[in-house]
């Protein structure tokens, strides 16, 4: 099975559905195959053997899939926030690229096509042979990790890996016409691939939002009456503070928001179900190599966890919920062997839709086929997972391995904590000194040394924060996950805040 498949089922079940944009004016199947046709046409004349996005949310990102597709390249959409070094970087690894740009400026060495242009070539309608030529285990899609501790590596993604992934998660022509999603997900990340093909697959009409502002957001939920919607932890903390300032509720007409890609914070998660008391919320975990969630905590799960009075009911509100049908999770000790229930260990995944590939590395799955995730966390007696951090953010400190979601539940459960990230810092005799980041309540006060002691009494001494900084905000990547190592170099250079 392939992309082109996906499409070609689509098109012959929903023809005429407007499934990208306003309800109105948008783009119906029909549409988005004819203009991925005509964009791998230009594809073939550029003779390019990849397609790169350059660009915000939009329309233009669809069609520029099904055109990649259609072409039989590979479509790797890049941060157009990257710097000028890092563009140009990521851009010499390419092979004979066309670019999908809205700032061809920026491109030096590689043949551009603005966004506008390439989404009003003239159309095409002959597919006769386009989905059966399709490769499905040819490169579909590339991502680039995020490179937040090292140098972005090529994540590959099959045809075989994404359809395995719709397949095994969504149910064709399942929606009616009225559902709508909002997509704020940055277009070179897995959740913005996964939205694309899920909603197209299931006939949920996409609304692209590209500059994501909470009021924003919300006024467009009510002006597209949107019916679910997909954001990452720092824009659901944002859309409740706005709601609180408002005074207001959650719109009506949405039935889900789904959220992930980074830790939240229980009391923000507390507040946005009690804010959105008719809507369904979902915790999506998954990894790019995984093309998109492995692991979901349902509607039920929510209220469950909200209402409960089991102590571990309620705890699965911090959980990431339990394996897809189609996937398989173990948590693992030092000796590969499966950890008990509760048990912190390494999380690894096998399953059609694991990849677990990369143009520069190549395959990293074990010969039995199980992906190292390189996150942290433990399963608990009734298989849901609790997501613990990366491995690579163990602190190591005087040779004692600590983890940080360790303390950072503690800091979160002082009254004047919001929310807190814990790091190692580096030091000469140590190792690594714990560094405990916080952002506190509006209107809170607390001192440095009160939430030394807070933990210290909760946690043995040796994790007790060397070093305690408060903040007003986090510095995050577009896709919200928070920049560690940002964070310790403050405390390098402010010097230690306290002990």
């Amino acid at each position: 099975m392939n992309l082109a498949m996906v499409l070609a089922m689509v098109v012959g079940g929903m023809p005429d559905r407007v499934l990208i944009g306003d309800r109105e004016t948008g783009m119906t199947a029909v549409d988005l195959r004819s203009r991925a046709l005509a964009g791998a046409e230009r594809l073939r004349k550029a003779g390019a053997r990849r397609l790169v996005y350059l660009g915000p949310n939009g329309p233009a990102f669809p069609v520029a899939l099904f055109a990649a597709t259609y072409a039989e390249t590979p479509f790797l959409p890049l941060n157009y926030r990257l710097g000028d070094a890092q563009l140009d970087e990521v851009m010499s690894r390419q092979e004979s690229p066309l670019v999908v740009t809205d700032t061809p400026g920026r491109v030096s060495g590689a043949e551009t096509i603005g966004v506008e242009e390439f989404l009003t070539l003239p159309t095409a309608t002959d597919s006769s042979a386009a989905a059966e030529t399709v490769d499905p285990d040819s490169p579909a899609v590339l991502l680039m990790t995020s490179g937040t501790t090292a140098a972005p590596k090529s994540a590959v993604l099959r045809h075989r890996n994404l359809t395995a992934y719709l397949f095994g998660s969504v149910e064709f022509g399942s929606v009616p016409d009225t559902d709508a999603t909002l997509v704020s997900v940055p277009p070179y990340h897995i959740a913005a691939v996964a939205n694309a093909l899920s909603n197209l697959y299931s006939g949920r009409r996409v609304v692209h939002l590209d500059a994501f502002t909470p009021g924003g957001w919300l006024d467009t939920v009510e002006r597209q009456r949107v019916t679910h919607a997909m954001v990452v932890p720092t824009m659901l903390a944002r859309i409740v503070a706005e709601l609180r300032t408002r005074g207001t509720g959650g719109p009506a007409s949405l039935k889900s928001i789904s959220y992930g890609g980074a830790k939240i914070a229980p009391e923000v998660i507390e507040e946005a179900l009690r804010l959105f008391p008719d809507t369904g919320f979902v915790n999506a975990y998954g990894l790019t190599e995984t093309a998109s969630s492995i692991a979901v905590l349902g509607p039920d799960d929510h209220r469950a966890a909200l209402t409960g009075t089991d102590p571990d009911v309620r705890a699965r509100l911090g959980s990431v919920g339990r394996a897809l049908p189609s996937v398989e999770i173990e948590v693992r000790d030092e000796e590969g062997r499966p950890c008990p229930a509760g048990v912190v260990g390494d999380i690894v995944v096998r399953g059609p839709q694991v990849a677990g590939e990369y143009l520069e590395a190549g395959s990293v799955l074990g010969d039995d086929g199980w992906f190292p995730t390189r996150d942290r966390g433990y399963l608990d007696a009734e298989g849901y997972l609790f997501v613990r951090g990366r491995a690579d953010d163990t602190i190591i400190r005087g040779g004692e391995n600590i983890a940080p979601a360790e303390i950072e539940d503690v800091l979160t459960g002082h009254p004047a904590v919001q929310e807190c990230v814990v790091a190692g810092v580096p030091d000469v005799e140590w190792g690594q000194r714990i560094g405990a980041f916080v952002v506190l309540r509006p209107g809170a006060r607390a001192e440095a040394e009160e939430l030394r002691t807070w933990v210290r009494e909760r946690l043995r001494g040796s994790k007790t924060p060397d070093h305690v900084l408060f903040v007003e905000e986090f510095p995050t990547t577009p896709t919200g996950k928070v920049l560690r190592r940002e964070l310790v170099g403050r405390v390098r250079q402010d010097g230690p805040v306290t002990g």
